[in-house]
């Protein structure tokens, strides 16, 4: 699971913050948990390697506007740099991709570009996820899209072309990812092998709003778990499951867009129609660049619905809205009561930080100000070498300590970021990435 790249954090209002303590409110925002960096290469011949997914990616796409089945047929004949099996990437592929750092556009252009070159909400990418259900504009003919400059996953109308309802396509070539894993583990829990995460198999039957929803998170205690959060936006789309719409033609397919081992709250929409919960994640947003990050990002398991309540982006949409009833207006207006479903780190130890148990070395507080205490394995002894790396690699810190139970190390000067610690003790090398705030 390649992180969204999320590193602030935002009060209701979508001002930045200092992360808050455990314990204290808006605690458990995306920004305080570590995920898989983004590890891209730039091939030099017009490819781009994801080193997480190990996915091959077109670097440059075509300017021109497709029609869904337009963009299947050019991704199945490119010719690219001697390969000839590229294909047109999943939702679940594209979104891999996305950055949310900062937003607008959700892409990192030192190694992508954009196919207008202009950063503009019409970056819509399609997806090969070809909708089950009727939206308002596609009817029975729609399909997934990736905007990778508002960030959104919508569908739209497959059979619309031109300059208005054509999409860009990005294609792709490697073993396919984001397939899930699921395991019931028959106590309430289910765990996606593919991600290591472990998920609730009920949702907190209840719409809520954004702080409401993080605080129901890290008080929840079930199964023996007391390190339960809100899922980031990529973690929750992870799960969704595009062979399921309540608006699907095929009796077989109808439900709520996520394999049947979940249990989804049902709800009555807008229009009076059944329909299922809209549910949280721990990523922030902002309306559009410049603008405060006063949304969060949720996923829709039942149909994204328009003002009318009718199904307009389609089950499995990414979309965002205020966090707080009374909020800014986001896009379609305010809906500020969502569900929860939480998640939690299956290795994790207890305190829900990713990656904690990683080689047995515990960092605390993690993010963290000015110093950090590093709690050592056992049977550590003598002179250690600690030394700490940022993302490009670069050498921040080194420093040979004779070392017993722990070592507080001050990280004032540090710039804000992502960095890696590692410990050396003879033979033995531990470590552990933290956050500097």
């Amino acid at each position: 699971m390649v992180e969204t790249g999320q590193i602030e954090c935002y009060d209701d209002d979508g001002n930045v913050i200092d992360c808050p303590p455990e314990g204290e409110a808006l605690y458990g925002q995306d920004a305080q948990f570590i995920g898989n960096i983004f590890s891209f290469t730039d091939n030099g011949d017009g490819t781009v390697t994801d080193l997480n997914t190990g996915l091959m990616w077109q670097q440059v796409p075509s300017s021109d506007d497709f029609r869904w089945q337009q963009a299947v047929d050019y991704c199945d004949a490119l010719v690219l740099n001697g390969y000839e099996d590229w294909r047109m990437p999943s939702a679940k592929e594209l979104f891999s991709i996305s950055n949310f750092t900062s937003g607008w556009p959700y892409l990192d252009l030192n190694y992508f570009d954009l196919a207008s070159g202009q950063v503009t909400k019409d970056e819509q990418y399609w997806s090969s996820d070809y909708y089950v259900g009727v939206t308002v504009e596609g009817g029975s003919n729609a399909a997934f899209g990736v905007n990778h400059v508002t960030g959104h996953i919508k569908a739209y109308a497959a059979n619309s072309g031109g300059p208005v309802g054509g999409k860009y396509v990005r294609a792709v070539r490697g073993n396919t990812y984001g397939m899930n894993a699921l395991f019931d583990n028959g106590d309430g829990t289910i765990t996606d092998n593919a991600t290591g995460l472990m998920w609730k198999q009920n949702d907190n039957d209840e719409g809520i709003d954004w702080e409401a929803a993080l605080s129901y998170a890290y008080n929840s205690e079930f199964a023996g778990h007391n390190d339960w959060r809100l899922p980031n936006v990529k973690e929750l789309q992870s799960i969704v499951d595009y062979s399921y719409s309540p608006t699907a033609t095929n009796p077989d397919n109808i439900g709520p867009a996520i394999n049947p081992m979940f249990n989804c709250t049902q709800i009555i929409n807008e229009a009076g129609n059944d329909d299922y919960a809209y549910y949280w994640t721990n990523t922030s947003a902002h309306f559009t660049s410049g603008e405060p990050y006063y949304c969060a990002w949720y996923v829709a398991f039942g149909t994204a619905v328009n003002g009318e309540g009718l199904d307009f982006h389609g089950a499995g949409a990414v979309r965002f809205d205020t966090k707080y009833e009374g909020g800014p207006l986001g896009e379609g207006g305010e809906r500020y009561y969502n569900f929860v479903r939480l998640v939690r780190d299956a290795s994790a130890s207890g305190t829900g930080e990713l990656n904690k148990t990683e080689n047995n070395l515990d960092i605390f507080p993690n993010p963290a100000y000015n110093q950090i205490t590093v709690n050592l394995p056992n049977g550590i002894s003598g002179t250690s070498t600690i030394q700490i790396d940022n993302l490009p690699g670069d050498v921040v810190y080194m420093e040979n300590k004779d070392l017993a139970q722990n070592a507080i190390i001050d990280i004032s000067k540090l710039k804000p970021g992502i960095y890696i610690l590692t410990l050396q003790n003879g033979g033995e090398v531990y470590s552990k990435k933290f956050v500097k705030q």
